[in-house]
């Protein structure tokens, strides 16, 4: 949100302070765990539970999740300072998960015990209380010291407009190359009903999890994972350059960077995948090992099929005839497009598998998370790799589209 309005009118800096708190605190992400925690606190009351204490276990669910909110800008504000800084967050957590995993510090357990001290115990319930404000006293006292007019926020700050796609430039220099992918999917046949496709892929789960046979196949779990994660990831990703091979040769002769053509490909590509799986959360109705199993082939889709999708557009050599629609049209689809789905579907199911029966489910999912951590931590590298591809096949993508197939 953009706060620069406020400062020039006569409105005090704590209100306007107070307002970004309070407003973040009546975001959308939190409230999701109230679509757990009413279901189950009315089954428990209506299983015999004393009213009264499943009401103070549903208040300090809240309170943890608000704690979560402000704590969360506080990292962020720290992370933000210095490159692959989240880095050490990643081992903290990691390093928090393995203690629990492997019964060192069973941290779930007295996270636990501390919840059912203070249901058992009202009064205690004051302790998170506490935390919370702490933690909002000093978001107020980080974000304050951020607000003037000459500290960061010295930008120009305009109306977002869908029309004109003037937000894209809030991605720098890739601003244009996204406008121009946007601008290609909405404004031809064949993206527009691979965009449409993605519609499908994001109910894809409703096929198999209300069916009790796939609940018993967990392992089958991170295939859905994948696929309903990174439908856009796949429909688009895999025709990549081929979707510009119109106009290819006049791209390339263009004083332009081709490390920034791929990077808002990337970039357009991995906000679908998060995207899809925010939208995909209702499936933890279905079961939690189903939005664990979301969580990691989330991760692995963008940090390992983003850049697998990437390499293998460097041989693709078909034209695409982009009035035509998408629907059992294999025009511009050749051995690439067969090949590449090995890497991405099976290879991920395939591993996840074999980890699965050999250790466990848990495991299984921290695998693939960790290769997708691995992907976004040498991001750059592999960017580095897939550019000096693309270069050395220039010319002969520019040759195979002058080419009608």
């Amino acid at each position: 949100m953009s706060v620069k309005p406020l400062l020039t009118l006569p409105i005090k800096r704590k209100s306007v302070v107070n307002f970004v708190l309070r407003k973040s605190a009546l975001s959308f992400i939190n409230f999701l765990p109230l679509f757990a925690i009413i279901p189950f606190g009315i089954k428990l009351i209506a299983n015999d539970y004393k009213a009264s204490t499943v009401l103070v276990w549903m208040f300090v669910i809240v309170l943890i999740t608000l704690i979560n909110n402000f704590l969360n800008f506080i990292i962020e504000s720290l992370s933000a300072k210095t490159e692959l800084s989240f880095l050490p967050i990643i081992v903290f957590v990691g390093s928090l998960f393995a203690l629990n995993h492997f019964n060192i510090l069973n941290i779930a357990k007295l996270l636990s015990n501390g919840v059912t001290a203070i249901t058992k115990n009202p009064i205690l319930v004051i302790i998170p209380i506490l935390t919370l404000i702490g933690l909002y006293v000093y978001n107020f006292k980080i974000l304050r010291q951020k607000l003037f007019l000459d500290n960061g926020l010295k930008t120009k700050v305009k109306e977002v407009n869908a029309s004109n796609l003037e937000w894209t430039k809030n991605f720098g220099d890739i601003a244009p190359f996204l406008q121009l992918d946007l601008k290609l999917i909405w404004r031809n046949k064949r993206t527009k009903s691979s965009a449409f496709l993605v519609l499908i892929g994001l109910l894809y789960g409703l096929f198999f999890y209300p069916q009790p046979t796939y609940q018993n196949m967990p392992w089958f779990f991170m295939f859905i994972g994948v696929f309903s994660t990174g439908i856009f990831l796949i429909n688009f990703g895999q025709f990549i350059p081929a979707w510009d091979s119109g106009y290819y040769k006049l791209l390339m002769s263009q004083n332009i960077k081709y490390e920034q053509y791929l990077k808002s490909k990337f970039t357009l590509m991995a906000v679908s995948v998060v995207i899809l799986f925010v939208l995909g959360i209702p499936y933890v109705y279905f079961g939690w090992k189903i939005l664990l199993a979301h969580f990691a082939a989330t991760i692995y889709n963008i940090g390992v099929n983003t850049h697998v999708i990437l390499y293998g557009g460097a041989f693709n050599r078909k034209k695409i005839d982009l009035s035509q629609k998408a629907a059992f049209n294999y025009q511009g689809t050749g051995a690439v497009q067969w090949l590449i789905g090995i890497p991405l579907l099976l290879l991920p199911m395939g591993l996840f598998a074999l980890f699965y029966f050999l250790i466990g489910f848990e495991i299984a999912c921290l695998i693939l998370a960790i290769m997708g951590v691995i992907g976004i931590v040498f991001h750059q590298k592999l960017m580095n790799t897939i550019t000096q591809k693309y270069i050395e096949s220039k010319h002969k993508m520019i040759s195979a589209f002058d080419q009608n197939n």
